[in-house]
C-alpha cells in the first residue's frame, strides 16, 4: 500500500504544453488541453516523475490537503486464484516487485481479479510503478501476460512497453549457444520454479 500525500501542481504561466509530463505519467492523470498541462488531482498518485522531468520546471509537488493510501486488500480475493496468476508468470505471490512502494505480486495479481486490465489501472489501485516508475513495468506486464491479458497501446501510445524476454522465452538456439559461456538457463528456471513455489509455515 502506498500513502499518497502528494500531489502535482502546474504553473500554467510558464508551461509550455511540451507534452512530456503527459507522457510519463504513470497513472494518465495528465492531459494536455489547450497546450496546457492539466493534472487530474483524484487520479494522481504523487510519483513526482512529472515535476522531475519538466524541462521548463512547471511543476511542483506539494502537500496534499487530505491524504490518502492507494491498495488492495488481497484477503477480499481467491487465494488460489491469485496464486495460480502469480505462479504462471513464475513468481512467489509474496515477492516484492515495486521495491519504492513494497507492492507484492499477490496484489498486482489481486487488481487484475477486481477488474484491473492494464498497466495504468493496476498502478492506480495498488500504488506500483508511483516510485521511481521504471524498475517493476517488466514483472508488472509479466503478471498481466499471465493473467491471459492482451495489452493494446493506449491512445497516443505514451505508455506502452514491450517484454523483455525471460528465461522462459529463449529458444533452445540461444540455449546452447551461450551454454559454455557460464549461463545457466535452464538451472535458473529450476531454481526460480522452487523460489516461486516456496511457502512460509504458518507461525514461523
Amino acid at each position: 500500500m502506498k500513502n499518497v500525500t502528494l500531489v502535482a501542481k502546474v504553473d500554467l504561466n510558464t508551461c509550455t504544453g511540451c507534452k512530456t509530463c503527459e507522457k510519463i505519467c504513470p497513472v494518465l492523470a495528465i492531459k494536455i488541453i489547450d497546450r496546457k498541462a492539466i493534472i487530474d488531482e483524484d487520479k494522481c498518485r504523487g510519483c513526482s516523475n512529472c515535476e522531475s522531468r519538466c524541462p521548463v520546471h512547471s511543476i511542483e509537488m506539494v502537500k496534499r490537503e487530505e491524504p490518502f493510501v492507494v491498495g488492495i486488500d488481497v484477503e477480499k480475493f481467491d487465494k488460489e486464484k491469485i496464486e495460480e496468476i502469480c505462479m504462471n508468470a513464475h513468481m512467489n505471490p509474496e515477492q516484492i516487485l515495486c521495491y519504492c512502494t513494497g507492492v507484492r505480486a499477490e496484489e498486482v495479481a489481486a487488481a487484475i481479479l477486481d477488474g484491473a486490465r492494464t498497466p495504468e489501472e493496476i498502478s492506480s489501485r495498488t500504488g506500483i510503478r508511483t516510485g521511481c516508475t521504471i524498475e517493476c513495468i517488466q514483472p508488472l506486464l509479466r503478471i498481466i501476460h499471465a493473467a491471459g491479458i492482451e495489452l493494446k497501446p493506449i491512445e497516443g501510445g505514451w505508455q506502452w512497453y514491450g517484454i523483455t524476454p525471460t528465461s522462459w522465452d529463449l529458444t533452445d538456439e540461444v540455449k546452447e549457444k551461450y551454454a559454455n559461456k557460464g549461463f545457466y538457463f535452464d538451472e535458473d528456471k529450476e531454481l526460480f520454479e522452487r523460489v516461486a513455489s516456496a511457502r512460509k509455515e504458518k507461525g514461523e
